[in-house]
């Protein structure tokens, strides 16, 4: 067991980033400035949720890359888009997101108390599972699909965002 908490608070310490330029930056603001996160502040934009991700906080993101955004088919990718769909994005979205600052250590010490799992309820109410897989940090959506957390502890004036690979779904 100690092995597991030694070996996830070395990874998070690995993937974290060594600047802490992002602290003077809300959420929105850390991902309006990185390039691989465009497709996701089209959508925050998209949903109207750019206000709220800008309040007090704090908040958890779970931020998946552009390369994620790029595997949901791209007709439904822009349906999605679209201001008729504004609440089904906003529930998408929604779902990334887990009230308080949960950093990588926090995550480590709640997959070692569950034996590698844990669950995380998310803002629009759903859960997700973070999962310690052979090759790390997982997590697993309501309808089984898993993303890999790719970097940690993306520090934000008003909370944290970690970096996945794909997008995560609710129900």
């Amino acid at each position: 067991m100690k092995k597991l908490i030694f070996a996830l608070a070395t990874f998070a310490f690995l993937l974290a980033p060594k600047t802490t330029t992002a602290q003077s930056k809300d959420i929105v603001d850390v991902a309006v400035s990185v390039d691989d996160f465009s497709t996701l502040v089209t959508a925050l934009k998209a949903a109207d949720l750019v206000g709220a991700l800008k309040g007090d906080g704090p908040f958890t993101v779970f931020a998946p890359v552009n390369s994620g955004f790029a595997k949901i088919d791209s007709e439904t990718l822009n349906s999605l888009l679209q201001p008729e769909n504004k609440e089904q994005l906003s529930a998408i979205l929604t779902y990334h997101v887990v009230s308080g600052k949960l950093m990588a250590s926090d995550v480590a010490a709640a997959l070692g108390k569950g034996n590698g799992k844990a669950e995380l309820t998310t803002l629009n109410g759903g859960k997700l599972t973070a999962m310690k897989k052979d090759d790390g940090i997982y997590l697993k959506d309501a309808k089984g699909n898993w993303s890999k957390i790719s970097k940690t502890d993306v520090v934000a004036s008003n909370g944290v965002i970690h970096i996945i690979e794909d997008v995560v779904m609710p129900n």
